[in-house]
């Protein structure tokens, strides 16, 4: 389907394994699915390249809030 990625796809395209895009579903960190044609789950490429534009770094861990160093002495 034109403008949207499956699983397989979404999996390319950010260098994973397709698991591990099951694995981020489950935990909630990657968009849920812009449609879905009978139980394939379909993102919209729009939606992921938003979703990357805005995505924390790499290190970033969900729920911990970056902390400047502390002041010595």
């Amino acid at each position: 389907m034109e403008g949207f990625l499956t699983t397989d796809e979404l999996a390319t395209r950010l260098g994973i394994q397709r698991t591990s895009v099951h694995r981020y579903r489950t935990r909630g960190d990657i968009p849920e699915p812009d449609q879905y044609v009978g139980r394939t789950p379909l993102w919209a490429e729009a939606s992921i390249d938003a979703w990357l534009k805005d995505r924390p770094g790499h290190g970033w861990r969900k729920g911990k809030k970056r902390q400047a160093p502390a002041e010595p002495g």
